[in-house]
């Protein structure tokens, strides 16, 4: 499995028990929706590996506390921490209307008063403020993601209409 192909779940935080269980930070608002999974992907120096999951459940409302198959020792828990955790784009549920997945829209138009403002090549959410970075003729801008400027998503036509504060494009 590429990573491409895949989205990011969440970090292993943390050890629960002597045993091997281990806990899991999701990036995720419903944690909840992941307590059924089979097997998710870690990402070791050898790439995305498949481990099985033999019980899941909620830790703290916030944390998934997973048994995986194959980690009965606490030195293999050891290895295992802070490693990436990754499941396949085809376990995301669809999204409708003006609400995304970040990796959906690279590539998609932005557009403003009838004119493309440029192309989303990337998207920075490590801040406080998710943005979209779009190249323009003129090079590069960064606009806000935020409801109150996105007008429609349309999927068909790749494009996102937005209405932007005056000169927010030009800083």
């Amino acid at each position: 499995m590429n990573k491409e192909d895949c989205f990011y779940l969440g970090t292993i935080v943390g050890k629960y028990s002597f045993k091997g269980e281990l806990l899991v930070k999701i990036d995720s608002d419903t944690p909840e929706n992941y307590l059924t999974l089979e097997s998710i992907f870690v990402d070791l120096p050898t790439g995305l590996v498949p481990f099985f999951i033999t019980k899941c459940q909620l830790h703290k409302s916030s944390l998934l506390r997973i048994d995986f198959e194959e980690v009965k020792e606490e030195s293999v828990a050891n290895m295992l921490l802070k490693k990436k955790l990754y499941l396949p784009l085809t376990l995301l549920p669809p999204l409708k209307g003006n609400k995304f997945y970040y990796h959906e829209v690279i590539g998609f138009s932005i557009i403003e008063n009838a004119e493309i403002l440029g192309i989303i090549f990337t998207i920075h959410d490590k801040g406080s403020q998710a943005l979209f970075e779009i190249k323009r003729k003129q090079g590069t801008a960064l606009i806000p993601i935020h409801d109150d400027f996105i007008v429609d998503v349309n999927r068909i036509n790749k494009t996102i209409t937005v209405t932007l504060p005056e000169g927010l494009i030009d800083l």
